[in-house]
């Protein structure tokens, strides 16, 4: 290890705040290399001070002149999810885009869809919310017999593609015969118990038929 150079801490000159702080910490360093000793316990006394003083004063210089700092590391932009809010008042989260055509008014999908409250309280869907087993349900996209808020969702969207969507309840369960409902009574009957809040749907376009 080369040896420190001692006229290296001198600077030329001490008009700056940021210089004057270097000034400082070259005659601290000094004293620490020079600085006397009459007996060991002030040898010990003297290094423990003076590896004090440097910690400080590196903060202070830091602090003062941010260039003597190691640089940050850069940082990613996080991936940008698209969101919409459609003329109907439906907010959707574009999850994955999927591949092919768009969908249009009056075809015939095949979806899987999760069902939540607004809150994130499970309400129904095609998928076990434990095993992860998945019943697809076959819909018409005619505006007949699906929510109004669903049907919005689904068009547009291409096989493969995943979205997620705040319903109001104006574009929702407006009556008991609208798909997509459960067949049994219970999940259905907690289905139409939310009728009147938002609901959040997640929904998987599987195939257009």
């Amino acid at each position: 290890m080369a040896a420190l150079s001692v006229k290296s801490l001198v600077p030329l000159s001490c008009t700056s705040s940021a210089t004057r702080l270097q000034c400082k910490a070259n005659k601290i360093i000094l004293d620490g290399l020079h600085g006397g000793c009459s007996t060991v316990t002030n040898c010990r006394k003297s290094r423990r001070t003076f590896l004090w003083k440097s910690v400080c004063l590196g903060a202070v210089v830091l602090h003062v002149n941010p260039s003597f700092s190691v640089p940050l590391l850069e940082m990613k932009e996080p991936e940008i999810i698209r969101y919409q809010k459609l003329k109907s008042g439906v907010k959707i989260e574009e999850i994955v885009e999927g591949q092919g055509p768009e969908t249009h008014e009056g075809d015939v999908v095949e979806i899987n869809y999760v069902c939540r409250r607004s809150n994130g309280y499970f309400v129904h869907g095609t998928v076990n919310q434990l095993s992860g087993e998945s019943n697809p349900v076959i819909i018409s996209l005619d505006g007949k017999e699906v929510i109004q808020g669903l049907k919005d969702v689904l068009v547009g969207m291409k096989v493969g593609g995943k979205r997620r969507a705040l319903i109001p309840p104006s574009l929702g369960y407006i009556n008991e015969d609208l798909k997509p409902i459960p067949d049994e009574f219970g999940p259905r009957r907690s289905l139409l118990s939310h009728a009147k809040e938002p609901l959040v749907f997640e929904v998987q376009l599987l195939k257009r038929l």
